[in-house]
């Protein structure tokens, strides 16, 4: 009896043992893998995403430059002023009147008045005059298509025929040169200048060949501004009276019969 009981405390007691290491090895394993989640968890948060570091620079690029929108929708306010009916009604913003001697000033000239941002339109003989045509036509075409007329003066000048008729087309066009005619007295003393222009304001071109073509172009600009300035007036004065006559013939309509 004693022995069976000795036997039976002593199985319990095993038993016990080996439930207890069970138990702890258990408890063990929880708590090794619960310190490897936190450990992973907050070396993932200390660590920005990728995505993040990759939009910020992004949106502060973006918010920085203007958009191409933006740059296309400004770009045409600085020559709004020169854009108008008017403008467009002739073939060319200026014609220029010269001798054949004269062909590389011009060429260089032509080219600096056609660069943008405005972009004039110019008429060159050489270049522009239709195989064909007649001379005095053609030129006399191109003066009445013109809105400024530059006169290279310079002696091959005074001795060309050609050049004298184009001359006294572009007075004939302005009479009272209000700045569509710009004389440009190259390589002339004062005596040798046209009876015709004594009295109309030039550009004495000198050794600086940019200075004159700045002065040159600047002058064509100041025309076309105050062209396009008037043409607007003429345009609201006639939009206004429109706006006037539309509301009278409304008003009258609406009246008693």
């Amino acid at each position: 009896m004693l022995v069976g009981v000795g036997k039976l405390v002593k199985g319990l007691s095993t038993h016990c043992i080996t439930l207890t290491f069970a138990l702890f090895e258990g408890l063990f394993r929880w708590f090794r893998d619960f310190k490897r989640n936190r450990n992973r968890n907050q070396n993932g948060s200390s660590n920005p995403q990728p995505s993040s570091r990759a939009t910020g620079p992004r949106k502060s690029r973006s918010s920085a430059s203007p958009s191409p929108q933006t740059t296309v929708a400004a770009a045409p306010s600085s020559s709004r002023r020169f854009d108008c009916k008017a403008r467009w009604s002739k073939q060319y913003d200026v014609c220029i009147c010269h001798a054949e001697d004269d062909m590389i000033y011009v060429q260089d000239l032509v080219a600096y008045l056609e660069l943008g941002p405005h972009s004039l339109r110019c008429f060159l003989q050489l270049r522009d005059l239709v195989p064909g045509g007649a001379i005095c036509t053609e030129l006399c075409q191109a003066v009445r298509q013109s809105h400024c007329w530059v006169l290279v003066i310079s002696p091959a000048f005074i001795k060309d025929p050609w050049c004298g008729y184009q001359m006294q087309q572009a007075l004939s066009e302005s009479p009272k040169a209000n700045g569509r005619v710009i004389p440009v007295r190259m390589q002339l003393q004062r005596k040798d200048y046209p009876l015709e222009l004594r009295f109309v304001f030039g550009i004495d071109v000198g050794m600086e060949k940019e200075d004159g073509f700045q002065k040159i172009k600047r002058a064509i600009l100041l025309y076309l501004e105050e062209l396009c300035r008037k043409d607007g007036e003429e345009q609201q004065h006639t939009d206004t009276e429109n706006r006037t006559a539309t509301a009278s013939n409304t008003a009258d309509s609406s009246g008693p019969c």
